[in-house]
């Protein structure tokens, strides 16, 4: 079966370009011009009427809820939500129950992100048995089950002798630590950013030491191991400012910074508003613009959603009451190029960089990020010139705890493709 995709604007390491692409057997075939001509009469074309034909984007950082919170999202939900946003590779966190810690456990987790998903999914393993404070992990034995890296993520690793430990570990088996940086002491019961804004409310605060200190720690221990130590969701200037420094330095050290630490701050919280608790915790205007400065001179290599579902139950209430975090997936391509591409802070190809190309290099993910001939057809088609307001009822994801929910936007998924195949379309409307 051949398919072929007309008159987009396809961006390709070289650039945009006005080409065609064809698909055969999965893969990209060719791209170029006049190749309608090799097609037979049973074959499918595609007319993408002058949208956007990105290399399909990846998310390093997910939360598919499955199993030990179903309730929340599943496999099938998760990967569904990926689809909607233009994702077709996600690697998802451990935090589960049972977690992820053994090689058996781990491939029950690997069929079940196959039998289920929609999408390509990874599958970190835990840093720690149980991700808790304790053992670590058969890092071997994990490896040659098919982890993608290791992680406790929603928590850090309390202290510098487990994580040495860890790093040594992930070293000796190339593979890469994923810390979620928090010191549990500092942090304390904080729900949000410690400051004038949740003195103001009457809310205890997150200390942006709880952060910094335990980043500063590890990126001493990543340049004595020697180990692709990656940081999740940073949110401080400082963090920026040391992991600046780190690479400087030579230490092997990658970032990731999330859509909502982007475009959101503590000013927005005006009230007790739970859809607006995370963790980290927005910070203030001056760490926003941090984390966009470090975007743009490579500091922080890609933009990772934490995609955090949770139910309406969960996110009512009090932020003293309700749980961290929200969703991502269906969001982020649009609030990225709505609030980065349009006002002209960055490029396309600059954002596709930083949500496909750097993800598949940091990770060494050889067959995605790029559109190539050769390669899956792992594709989005993007309009990125009507605007849409983003709708909780259009969303594949059990979760709509998004405080996005209700922008105009632009930037609306219109095909994804995972293999050649079209695992989302957008609703044709009357």
């Amino acid at each position: 079966m051949k398919t072929l995709l007309t008159n987009g604007r396809v961006i390709l390491p070289t650039g945009q370009e006005a080409t065609d692409i064809l698909i055969e057997d999965g893969r990209i075939k060719a791209i170029g011009s006049g190749l309608d001509q090799e097609l037979t009469t049973t074959d499918q074309i595609i007319d993408v009427a002058g949208n956007i034909v990105a290399p399909g984007l990846i998310d390093v950082h997910v939360h598919f809820r499955q199993p030990g919170f179903t309730a929340k999202e599943t496999v099938k939900t998760g990967s569904l939500a990926a689809a909607h946003g233009g994702f077709t590779t996600v690697a998802a966190m451990p935090n589960l129950i049972p977690v992820p810690d053994n090689a058996n456990q781990f491939q029950k987790m690997l069929t079940l992100n196959r039998e289920d998903g929609v999408v390509h999914i990874k599958q970190y393993a835990t840093i720690t048995v149980n991700r808790e404070d304790g053992p670590l992990v058969d890092f071997q034995a994990l490896k040659e089950a098919g982890a993608f890296g290791f992680s406790n993520d929603g928590s850090g690793i309390q202290t510098a002798t487990e994580m040495v430990a860890a790093m040594q570990a992930a070293h000796e088996v190339d593979l890469p630590i994923c810390a979620h940086v928090e010191d549990a002491g500092l942090k304390g019961d904080g729900v949000m950013n410690a400051g004038a804004t949740a003195d103001k409310l009457g809310l205890p605060g997150i200390p942006e030491i709880s952060e910094t200190a335990q980043l500063a720690r590890d990126l001493v221990l990543a340049g004595a191991t020697g180990v692709h130590y990656h940081v999740c969701h940073v949110s401080t200037a400082t963090s920026v400012d040391l992991i600046r420094q780190a690479k400087a330095a030579g230490v092997h050290v990658t970032a990731e910074a999330s859509p909502h630490h982007l475009f959101l701050d503590e000013t927005m919280i005006t009230t007790d508003n739970p859809m607006l608790k995370m963790n980290p915790p927005l910070r203030r205007p001056e760490d926003r613009q941090a984390l966009l400065a470090g975007l743009l001179d490579g500091t922080i290599d890609m933009i990772a959603t934490d995609h955090a579902p949770h139910t309406v139950a969960e996110k009512t209430g009090s932020m003293l009451t309700a749980a961290f975090g929200i969703t991502g997936l269906e969001t982020a391509f649009a609030e990225c190029y709505t609030h980065l591409v349009k006002p002209g802070i960055c490029t396309l190809n600059q954002l596709i960089n930083w949500l496909s190309v750097k993800p598949a290099e940091v990770f060494n993910l050889q067959n995605a990020g790029r559109i190539a001939v050769g390669l899956p057809a792992d594709l989005v088609v993007l309009n990125v010139t009507q605007p849409y307001e983003i709708k909780a009822a259009e969303m594949q994801s059990k979760g709509q705890n998004s405080p996005f929910i209700g922008d105009q936007v632009l930037g609306r998924t219109i095909k994804t493709f995972v293999d050649g195949k079209i695992v989302y379309e957008q609703e044709q409307r009357a």
